[in-house]
């Protein structure tokens, strides 16, 4: 959950690696640091803080220049966030610098032996735990620092994305994967070393992606040679050109990230299905459930395997797939999934559910259910993410990159291609005519101009977020497809300003929530005309008679809702399953707008990250 940067070459390493600090610190942001390397000297500078913070300091405190240079940005697992214990770490000699992200698991133990051994610590992380421990195989074993590295990770427990240069040998870096990710751009007598690949978008589109339980050692002016840290047996690389492009990763004129992405959701769906739906001939073409299209016929449930708003997208996802293709289907943290025992078959169908593709708890899912025999379908937005590798097929989302900690066009892009899953396993095993195919295809392929639609509604929010920003806390509300959307809506609230929140299903506020209505709480309901309209509206009465204030969440032209709610935010009409996709969009503004205007740091929330590649 830490990012990490790195450059070997002909260039200015600094404003490289600072510049890729800055796409990165939606992975962490409460310490940053770089290690610069001039051609003699080794210097480095670290904080507490933002990127911003590092770099004010840095360059008022040490030179800036040289053609070698490793940065991170890190959200804290050992340790609190404060100067020391920021990266990069250095071994007890000052030889060995390294960045990392990750957990060693072991690294109590590993510490003690090295406390025997002499070793001196400064920090309280198991970073710096590593490093003195690849210097103590490095003179021990009298081995060069891949060889060190190597023996050195072969000892260790945990996650890491690594990388490790030695002041001695000062023409190479050695990088290595396990558990967290790690790209390496290749470009004309230069290599660029990340966490993803969007610090070196501007420079190559050449990369290699390191796979679990990989190594390298890049050299300039050399071919990188990749090895298994196992085994150390050779890999041959596979270099992919990249198809992100740079505007992607920029805030394109929009205040925040989040902003931006909320607003890109209309061209976020349609390219999720573009290539894979041909609504005038009646066609969903996927691939990965084509391939395997027995599989979903044959199974006898479905488990959706994922964690926060990729799980609420799964729980959309259940009840889009026992309404259409009449299948079961159980929604699983992975968190819970991977200790509780779970009964798992070969003829289960897991789906793994992650915006980034590296999220450790469903990764760990997915080995748990392979091993079981089932068959594991990956929905992920990252190409050639974990995800993406260890399931048996997938689909991948299209959403463009995702850089608002607060996933938002992840969630709707998400619930997109599940519903095209859905779709296609519906007609397959008959479960819906023809006739609805066709008509599902094309209230499908209008979705992204209504989102559009509802995205209009965006200043009428930013109104009503004002009148309730200072409130403590706030209750969801949906029934049906939509009680997931009350979840998510939730989340949100809390993710980026800190309110308390929580969703229900309506149904359940007489079983116990409703004792916290009161005039000082707003209670956000999902009234859309399709499905539960009203029962829902039969809630809506009981919490109005309790003085609770009403943001009803309905469909365009309702009259029912709007003579009881303090406010009404209006959606697009369409066939019910599909509500989520446009039910959502008002929660999401309201959620901005509300952060906004408490000044909350909206993009880069307290205490969260992006990529969760720890458990």
């Amino acid at each position: 959950m830490c990012g990490i940067v790195g450059y070997i070459g002909h260039r200015k390493a600094y404003p490289i690696v600072l510049n890729g600090l800055k796409r990165l610190e939606y992975r962490g942001y409460d310490s940053a640091g770089i290690a610069i390397y001039d051609g003699k000297n080794l210097n480095f500078c670290k904080t507490k803080g933002k990127v911003a913070d590092l770099e004010s300091k840095l360059e008022a405190e040490i030179p800036i220049e040289g053609t070698i240079a490793i940065g991170h940005t890190r959200w804290a697992t050992h340790g609190v966030p404060n100067d020391v214990n920021s990266h990069p770490h250095f071994s007890n000699s000052g030889d060995l610098v390294i960045i990392h992200n990750g957990i060693i698991e072991n690294y109590e133990p590993l510490k003690q032996e090295l406390k025997n051994r002499g070793y001196i610590f400064q920090s309280d992380t198991d970073t710096e735990v590593l490093v003195n421990l690849i210097e103590d195989v490095k003179k021990k074993e009298k081995v060069k620092l891949g060889k060190a590295v190597q023996i050195a990770l072969n000892q260790t427990i945990g996650a890491y994305a690594i990388a490790v240069f030695d002041r001695n040998k000062p023409n190479e870096i050695v990088v290595a994967r396990l558990g967290s990710p790690l790209a390496i751009g290749v470009g004309e007598d230069e290599f660029f070393i990340a966490s993803d690949a969007s610090p070196f978008l501007e420079f190559t589109k050449s990369a290699i992606y390191l796979e679990d339980g990989e190594m390298a050692v890049i050299r300039t002016h050399k071919d990188i040679k990749v090895r298994k840290i196992y085994d150390d047996s050779l890999v041959d690389p596979y270099v992919q050109e990249l198809q992100m492009n740079l505007e992607q990763i920029e805030k394109d004129g929009y205040e925040h990230f989040m902003l931006k992405e909320i607003y890109e959701q209309p061209d976020a769906i349609r390219d999720t299905f573009r290539g894979r739906m041909l609504a005038d001939q009646g066609i969903i073409k996927m691939a990965g459930i084509d391939d395997h299209i027995d599989k979903f016929v044959n199974a006898k449930r479905i488990l959706i395997v994922a964690c926060g708003t990729s799980w609420h997208a799964g729980l959309v996802a259940e009840y889009v797939f026992e309404e259409l293709a009449r299948v079961p289907v159980e929604v699983e943290y992975a968190s819970e999934f991977r200790y509780r025992n779970p009964i798992i078959g070969q003829d289960d169908v897991v789906i793994a559910i992650s915006q980034s593709g590296e999220t450790a708890d469903t990764m760990a899912a997915i080995k748990l259910a392979k091993e079981n025999g089932a068959f594991v379908f990956g929905v992920c937005n990252v190409v050639g993410s974990s995800i993406s590798r260890e399931a048996h097929a997938g689909a991948y989302t299209h959403a463009g990159p995702e850089i608002g900690v607060a996933s938002t066009k992840a969630f709707t892009t998400q619930i997109t291609v599940l519903t095209l899953i859905a779709l296609q396993l519906a007609k397959k095993k008959g479960k819906i005519s023809t006739s609805e195919f066709h008509a599902h295809l094309k209230e499908l392929e209008a979705i992204p101009e209504k989102v559009a639609e509802a995205l209009t509604s965006n200043d009428h929010i930013e109104k009503i977020a004002d009148i309730y920003k200072d409130s403590k806390n706030c209750l969801y509300l949906g029934r049906g497809f939509n009680f997931p959307v009350a979840l998510e809506g939730a989340l949100k609230l809390k993710e980026i300003s800190y309110i308390h929140a929580e969703g229900y299903p309506a149904a359940e506020m007489k079983h116990g929530p409703i004792a916290l209505i009161d005039e000082q709480m707003p209670v956000v309901v999902i009234a859309t005309k399709k499905g539960h309209y009203e029962k829902v509206v039969s809630n809506i009465q009981e919490i109005k008679s309790r003085s609770g204030k009403i943001i009803g969440i309905v469909t365009k032209g309702d009259v029912d809702v709007r003579k009881l709610a303090d406010h009404v935010i209006e959606v697009p009409e369409t066939t019910e399953f599909l509500t989520p996709l446009l039910t959502t969009i008002p929660l999401q503004l309201l959620s901005y707008h509300i952060a906004v205007k408490l000044n909350r740091n909206v993009d880069q929330p307290r205490n969260l990250a992006k990529s969760v590649t720890v458990e």
